[in-house]
């Protein structure tokens, strides 16, 4: 069983940066991928970016150019660093680990972009 906890986020103004993180515990050697989403009040939650266990990445059109994904192995952390940060990206952003036994999803973080 794959447990996530995610870190980061808050309230920045427009063109600044964040970074989240996402760390996993437990089976951790089962994650296929781990993939960041968002969900602003009233939407679905959408895919933002995206990284295999390869270490292949996928990003939605909105986050290219702007964020990065990345992880770090040996501390079973994956990151999310966003830069020209924009109002349209305020949202709850939450950190879904994907493996054969499951789903896990962190706990959901606020990133709030003022113009």
């Amino acid at each position: 069983q794959v447990h996530v906890v995610q870190s980061g986020g808050g309230l920045v103004q427009a063109g600044g940066s964040l970074r989240l993180s996402c760390t996993a515990s437990g089976s951790t050697f089962s994650i296929n991928a781990i993939g960041w989403y968002r969900q602003a009040p009233g939407n679905r939650r959408d895919l933002v970016a995206s990284i295999t266990s390869g270490g292949s990445t996928n990003y939605a059109d909105s986050a290219k150019g702007r964020f990065t994904i990345s992880r770090d192995n040996a501390k079973n952390t994956v990151y999310l660093q966003m830069n020209s940060l924009k109002p349209e990206d305020t949202a709850v952003y939450y950190c879904g680990a994907f493996s054969k036994g499951g789903d896990a999803w962190g706990q959901g973080t606020q990133v709030t972009v003022s113009s």
